[in-house]
């Protein structure tokens, strides 16, 4: 295979990044002298920790070949790992001004250094492509979607392969009608080993896998490589997210960033520190204050708690300050509602009557970003007759969520109200991060200082 050129590149590449390495500690060390005797374990310590974070990043994985746009992207990521595991280090071995100092130029000169290698790295893989065949030879076959995309991949100069062409460029069936492999194929198969090529892919939806078997066949005769690239156009499969068990590709209906465990993870740290602030440094003085005028204004509790559906349609107790007058039975609130008291409404114009649902948060019944949980009929009413409405509670509940930030909150006597809703909650579910709730919190607090038109 032609592409030992640029693995012989890589290792090139690899071994400079170490000399690099050394060289500037050298220099760096020679103008900040440190005043250890651990300049031997310290320079073996930084061989070490570019090593792990280059091979963390895989800068130098054999496993596939990297673009030019990925190697510097990948060194940038390495260089900034090392950085930080590094520094730690020699400020416990040499403690002082002198390690910041020599720290700082170490990296700049190690940096300069890098920069320089990965231009030469360049002007050497420019340099084997003008003067020897580095690239690995393709051909496709057919001209379906998934085909001509295959051929516009391997036409990409940074991928590293030399498109040769199509063999056949009709999407129709490679057989004849004694169900053997075109004769027209079986030329073009025999030509394309002679010229050289390897490795030919073909495009095939799945019903047609009788076909790449007869194909595999004419090709191994001519010791070529006949690999597959299911075409999934006009498939189910197109619209299929694609995880791992294991072994075992498994198929899912849509991407759900927060089945990962380190997605939950983060999202409990931040709803445990963000609640707990607010508990603190708001809760702990407003709650008496809105508490007393809740007493004064209308006898019964401070906290209004009600059942509501919460993830995997778990009932929990949910938390509000109260803010109508006591009344038996459940009936949303509505417009210029006669229920609801003077602090009621400042309360709920404001979605202060939500605080207390901190307490819930804390206790991980809810998340501070999510769909906001509705009472048991409602659940119970509405998965009769909007689309997808129990996929909301695949997550948590929130004290505001997407659809609220969007302006889908309030009553909801038209059903199409409330189908927009699950839309956005959904659209969360499928497009979570952390950047994204931390938006959320961020459009919620300036609609608390605006006020919203459909809180009441």
């Amino acid at each position: 295979m032609k592409t030992r050129y640029l693995y012989l590149v890589y290792f090139i590449m690899s071994i400079t990044d170490i000399v690099t390495i050394n060289l500037s500690y050298l220099i760096a060390n020679d103008f900040q002298t440190l005043k250890s005797g651990n300049a031997v374990i310290q320079v073996i310590v930084a061989n070490y920790l570019w090593l792990i974070a280059a091979l963390y990043f895989g800068l130098y994985s054999r496993k596939f070949v990297h673009s030019l746009k990925q190697v510097y992207s990948l060194t940038a990521k390495s260089f900034v790992l090392f950085t930080l595991l590094f520094f730690p280090y020699v400020l416990l071995s040499d403690s002082g001004k002198v390690a910041v100092d020599f720290l700082l130029l170490f990296y700049f000169i190690m940096m300069a250094g890098i920069i320089v290698n990965r231009l030469l790295y360049t002007m050497g893989e420019n340099v084997l492509k003008k003067y020897f065949r580095i690239t690995k030879p393709v051909a496709v076959i057919g001209s379906n979607d998934m085909a001509l995309r295959l051929a516009g991949f391997f036409k990409d100069s940074d991928n590293h392969f030399a498109f040769e062409g199509f063999l056949h460029q009709e999407d129709t069936s490679y057989l004849d009608a004694t169900g053997n492999v075109l004769p027209s194929i079986v030329e073009q198969i025999q030509s394309a080993s002679g010229s050289g090529i390897k490795d030919i892919y073909v495009s095939l939806s799945a019903d047609r896998m009788k076909e790449f078997q007869l194909l595999q066949f004419e090709a191994e005769k001519h010791c070529m490589r006949l690999k597959l690239v299911p075409d999934t156009s006009n498939s189910v499969a197109n619209y299929l997210k694609v995880s791992y068990m294991g072994d075992f590709a498994v198929l899912s209906h849509r991407n759900e960033p927060l089945e990962e465990i380190e997605n939950r993870f983060k999202k409990r740290v931040f709803d445990i520190i963000f609640s707990s602030l607010v508990i603190i440094f708001i809760l702990s003085w407003l709650y008496p204050i809105i508490g007393l005028i809740i007493k004064l204004q209308s006898p019964g509790p401070i906290l209004f708690k009600q059942l509501r559906s919460g993830k995997n349609n778990q009932p929990f107790v949910c938390y509000k300050f109260r803010s109508m007058k006591m009344h038996s039975g459940f009936k949303q609130a509505t417009k210029d509602d006669d229920r609801i008291t003077k602090i009621g409404k400042f309360l709920r114009k404001t979605s202060l009557d939500e605080l207390p649902q901190f307490f819930n948060v804390f206790l991980g019944d809810m998340s501070t970003v999510g769909p906001r949980p509705h009472v048991l009929t409602m659940t119970k009413e509405y998965s009769q007759i909007i689309n997808q409405y129990m996929v909301r509670h695949f997550l948590k509940s929130g004290i505001t969520g997407w659809a609220q930030v969007k302006g889908y909150r309030g009553e909801t006597k038209d059903p199409s109200l409330m189908q927009k809703r699950v839309e956005h909650d959904i659209w969360y579910l499928e497009n979570w991060s952390m950047w994204l709730d931390f938006k959320i919190v961020f459009m919620t607090a300036l609609q608390v200082i605006k006020g919203d038109e459909n809180a009441y």
